[in-house]
């Protein structure tokens, strides 16, 4: 998400005159709510391995995503409030000129609610959900002549070919949480952590502190993958909800991408981005990881902003 948005995004905004350290910084934090706003592949797998209702994750979802939206743009007013020239203000349009130029994006909207939608009374399963959302979209590629037949035939074949990754490394993910189960490995870390005679929201914010420190060397899914099957028996011990805490997994892995000194987003960035520097990007990066404390910290503090929708929704 952080590639694709870095050429289609900062080219604009590099026109209106926008620093490379506000508009580096805005899509590094923005291209980590992907994994958190349902649909999420993250949540699937999460999902998966934990044998969590998905369809609850995906609406548990829901509300820190709005509040990651709200603390980012708070974020984008203070900082060109304080630094006006960082952002400039552009041409202003009036509503009317805004409504119409929404109609390229309606059709995005309306998968969204389909998918979302359906999930949410009960009409279909998470899985049939995906189906329905990719026959959607294929619909509004023809109608609107974007899908040709080699273009149709491309993307079956980069969808068996990414689903086979993903599949093979589920598997992999769930003979790794038998073996880590056999092992005793979480009545080990129980026993330590129980040890140490420290309240069970101390755990909580250790297991997070593991997190930043693993997003300094992998990917958000190899940490779901590989720490789920560790953390889940010792939160569930702990009597949390897992639920709960699959979207702070989620919120925690996405932190973790644009942790200095070794966020992946920012080296993504980079790497679209040859002519900004490091600490640019680092710079702009900055007010939104606080965001993102502040934002985890309402969703520890307060899991009824999670568990709200699920219960709603059951």
């Amino acid at each position: 998400t952080a590639a694709t948005m870095a050429k289609v995004a900062i080219p604009s905004m590099r026109r209106y005159g926008y620093a490379d350290s506000l508009a580096a910084g805005t899509v590094a934090a923005g291209g980590t709510i992907g994994i958190l706003i349902p649909p999420s592949a993250a949540m699937i797998i999460y999902g998966i391995l934990t044998e969590s209702d998905i369809g609850a994750l995906f609406v548990g979802g829901i509300i820190p995503g709005v509040i990651t939206v709200v603390l980012y743009c708070l974020v984008i007013m203070i900082v060109v409030r304080i630094w006006p020239e960082s952002g400039p203000p552009g041409k202003r349009s009036d509503w009317a000129a805004r409504f119409k130029s929404l109609y390229k994006v309606w059709g995005v909207l309306v998968l969204f609610i389909l998918v979302l939608g359906g999930i949410f009374i009960g009409a279909y399963t998470p899985s049939e959900a995906g189906a329905i959302g990719a026959v959607g979209a294929l619909a509004f590629a023809i109608g609107r002549r974007k899908m040709s037949f080699g273009a149709f035939y491309q993307s079956l074949i980069e969808a068996g070919f990414i689903t086979t990754q993903i599949f093979t490394v589920a598997f992999g993910a769930l003979i790794l949480n038998q073996f880590i189960n056999l092992s005793g490995m979480p009545e080990t870390i129980i026993n330590y952590l129980q040890a140490l005679e420290v309240a069970p929201i101390a755990v909580i914010f250790i297991i997070l502190g593991i997190y930043v420190i693993l997003g300094m060397f992998t990917d958000g899914f190899s940490m779901i993958f590989i720490s789920v099957p560790i953390f889940v028996p010792i939160v569930q011990a702990l009597g949390f909800d897992l639920i709960w805490w699959g979207i702070v997994t989620v919120m925690a892995v996405e932190i973790s991408l644009i942790t200095p000194p070794v966020g992946l987003n920012v080296f993504v960035l980079k790497t679209m981005l040859p002519d900004v520097p490091l600490t640019s990007i680092f710079k702009g990066i900055g007010p939104f990881f606080v965001a993102d404390l502040i934002r985890l910290a309402i969703v520890v503090f307060f899991p009824i902003v999670v568990l709200w929708l699920p219960t709603v929704m059951n």
